[in-house]
C-alpha cells in the first residue's frame, strides 16, 4: 500500500471517526435534557459531562483529520480516541495509528 492512499485511509478514518463523536454526543446531550428536566435533576450535571467532553473531542478530531500524518497531530488523535471511547474513538484511535505508520513507512 502506498504511503500516500494509507494517509488517505487514516484521514478518513479519523474525519469520520470525529463526526460519529460530535453526533454521538449531542444525541446524549438531547437525552440528557430530558433526564434533568423531569426526574434526575443532579444526575444530569455529571452525565452531560461525558457528552460534552465527547463533543469537544469530535470536534478537535474533525480539526486535526486533515494533519493525521504528522507525528504531533497523530498523538493527539490516538489520545482522542482512547478518550472518546465508542465507535467514533475506536475509528479516530485506528486513524491516529494509521497515519504514525503512514508516516514512517
Amino acid at each position: 500500500m502506498a504511503k500516500g492512499s494509507l494517509g488517505r485511509v487514516a484521514y478518513i478514518l479519523v474525519l469520520v471517526g470525529g463526526i460519529l463523536l460530535v453526533v454521538f454526543g449531542l444525541l446524549s446531550l438531547v437525552g440528557m435534557a430530558g433526564m434533568m428536566a423531569f426526574n434526575m435533576p443532579g444526575l444530569g450535571l455529571f452525565a452531560g459531562f461525558g457528552a460534552i467532553l465527547g463533543l469537544i473531542l469530535g470536534i478537535v478530531a474533525i480539526i486535526g483529520s486533515k494533519r493525521v500524518m504528522d507525528l504531533i497531530w497523530a498523538i493527539i488523535l490516538i489520545i482522542i480516541g482512547f478518550i472518546g471511547g465508542g465507535i467514533g474513538g475506536l475509528l479516530v484511535l485506528i486513524g491516529g495509528i494509521l497515519g504514525l505508520v503512514a508516516r514512517y513507512i
